[in-house]
C-alpha cells in the first residue's frame, strides 16, 4: 500500500467519524424535550440580532411578551398557517413538495437558498441556529426539526413559533408585542384583516411593515385574506360585500383566480 493511498484512507476514516459524531451530537443536543413545559428565555436568533445591533452601535432591545396559544386570535393562527406553512397539521416537519419546488428554483437561479421551510424548520432555526445559508446549517436544522416534531405537539410548536418569530425591525419578537405595537391591542383581539397583514410580513419583517402601503404587503395580505374568506374562516364586512361588484366577488371566490401563496413567498433560509 502506497503512502498516498494510506493517507487517503486515513482521511476518509476521519471524515466518516467526524460526520457520525456531528450527526450524533445533534440527535442529543439541544434538549428539545424541555420545551414541552418550559418556554425559551432567549433564542439564538435574538442573540444574533443583539450582536448585530452592538456591531452597528444601535441601542435596541428585545421586545417580547409571551402569551399562551389560547390567547392568540384564531384569525392570526389561520393567517400565519396559510402564509407560511399551509400543510402544517399534515406534515411531520418537512414539506417535500415545497422543498422540491425550491430546489428547482435554486438550480435555475444558480444559487443555494433552499426555501420551502416549514414552521417547524423555521422554529428550529430561530431557537438554536443562525440565519446563515450554508448546507451544514440546513443539516443541523433538519435534525433538530425531526426531533422537535417527535418531542412536541403540533400545537406547542406553533405556540412557541408565534411567540419567538421576528415581527419588526427594532427587536420586535412574538405576536403579542407585534399586535400591541402595530394595532394597540392584544394578540387575542386581532381581526382577520389585521391577522392577514401581520402574516404577510413574516418572510421579511424588517423590510415590510404590516401598516405599510407597499405593493408586496397589500397583495400578499389580500391574498391571505381572500383564502381565509374562501375557507369560511373570515367573513368580509357586510357593506363591503354589498358594494362589491358581481365580477369582483366571483374573482375573490374562484379557486382558479387566486395566485398560489407559494408564488409570493420569498425563499426562506
Amino acid at each position: 500500500m502506497t503512502k498516498k493511498k494510506s493517507r487517503y484512507q486515513w482521511f476518509l476514516r476521519i471524515t466518516l467519524l467526524s460526520t457520525i459524531a456531528f450527526v450524533g451530537f445533534h440527535f442529543v443536543y439541544p434538549n428539545v424535550s424541555k420545551l414541552k413545559k418550559e418556554n425559551p428565555k432567549k433564542t439564538a436568533f435574538m442573540e444574533y440580532r443583539e450582536k448585530e445591533w452592538a456591531r452597528e452601535g444601535k441601542k435596541y432591545g428585545i421586545q417580547q411578551t409571551w402569551v399562551p396559544y389560547r390567547a392568540i386570535s384564531p384569525y392570526l393562527i389561520k393567517a400565519v398557517l396559510i402564509g407560511e406553512d399551509d400543510k402544517f397539521w399534515q406534515h411531520e416537519g418537512f414539506d417535500y413538495e415545497a422543498m422540491q419546488k425550491a430546489i428547482e428554483k435554486d438550480v435555475k437561479a444558480k444559487k443555494f437558498r433552499l426555501g420551502g421551510s416549514t414552521i417547524s424548520q423555521q422554529l428550529a432555526k430561530n431557537l438554536y441556529l443562525s440565519p446563515s445559508k450554508n448546507p451544514v446549517r440546513k443539516i443541523r436544522e433538519a435534525i433538530i426539526t425531526w426531533r422537535m416534531e417527535r418531542a412536541l405537539t403540533k400545537r406547542r410548536i406553533l405556540e412557541i413559533y408565534l411567540n419567538v418569530a421576528e415581527w419588526g425591525d427594532r427587536g420586535l419578537f412574538g405576536i403579542e408585542a407585534a399586535a400591541r405595537s402595530y394595532y394597540g391591542k392584544s394578540a387575542s383581539a386581532l381581526g382577520p384583516e389585521e391577522a392577514a397583514r401581520l402574516a404577510a410580513v413574516l418572510p421579511n419583517p424588517r423590510k415590510f411593515n404590516p401598516l405599510g402601503t407597499s405593493r408586496y404587503v397589500v397583495k400578499r395580505a389580500d391574498l391571505i385574506f381572500n383564502i381565509m374568506v374562501r375557507r369560511g374562516i373570515a367573513v368580509p364586512e357586510y357593506e363591503e360585500a354589498e358594494q362589491a361588484s358581481p365580477a369582483s366577488r366571483e374573482e375573490g371566490g374562484a379557486a382558479g383566480t387566486i395566485t398560489p401563496i407559494e408564488q409570493m413567498r420569498p425563499a426562506s433560509n
